[in-house]
């Protein structure tokens, strides 16, 4: 479709995530973690091989309950490391399930979606780039947020994966201005009070 983010691609998958979700204001705690654990697995890899193996990963992490997670063990590491449908890399299983330890801190003290909402005032940055070369890697603000997440336990989360993070969650539009999802993520971008 002419005016699509470039990096959408003709995959179909690809294109419907772009014009459904990516850039969408997430405001469910337990989705924005599970969002946040995918963005982990990504690293070094390409967005498409999550979204392809996205179903399994959640069977294979007991629909990200964070409840669940939490209680596992090195056993839960070792089943995971065997399951061709997921990445297996230890490092982002095991921080898949201290993220899950972290996450239930958080949100029980002051809610997940808030302490990530809170760094845009609870309202998505609306972003203006012209082309995809525009957007940057990461921001000062996705440094910030990733050394806040760091220091409350969570792993995997450096600043170009937040950043990725808050491009996919709508914290931040960066659908280019020439691509039609801009000016409709931009409208869903409500203030608290709206919600």
């Amino acid at each position: 479709m002419e005016g699509r983010c470039g990096w959408a691609g003709l995959d179909p998958i690809y294109v419907e995530y772009h014009d459904t979700e990516w850039g969408v204001p997430e405001y469910d705690a337990r989705t924005l973690w599970e969002k946040l654990i995918l963005d982990g697995f990504q690293a070094g890899l390409s967005w498409i091989t999550i979204l392809k193996k996205r179903e399994n990963f959640r069977a294979a992490f007991a629909g990200f309950d964070p409840h669940v997670i939490a209680e596992w063990g090195q056993a839960d590491v070792q089943r995971l490391l065997n399951d061709a449908g997921i990445i297996r890399h230890r490092g982002k299983i095991e921080a898949t399930i201290t993220n899950a330890r972290a996450y239930l801190e958080v949100n029980a003290t002051e809610g997940f979606d808030q302490f990530l909402w809170k760094y845009v005032d609870g309202v998505p940055l609306q972003n203006a780039f012209a082309t995809q070369n525009d957007v940057p890697p990461s921001t000062p603000m996705s440094v910030q947020v990733s050394k806040d997440l760091k220091a409350r336990g969570f792993k995997f989360c450096g600043p170009t994966i937040v950043y990725a993070f808050m491009e996919a969650t709508g914290l931040v539009n960066d659908h280019i201005l020439s691509c039609h999802r801009h000016s409709e993520c931009a409208a869903m971008a409500l203030p608290a009070k709206g919600r």
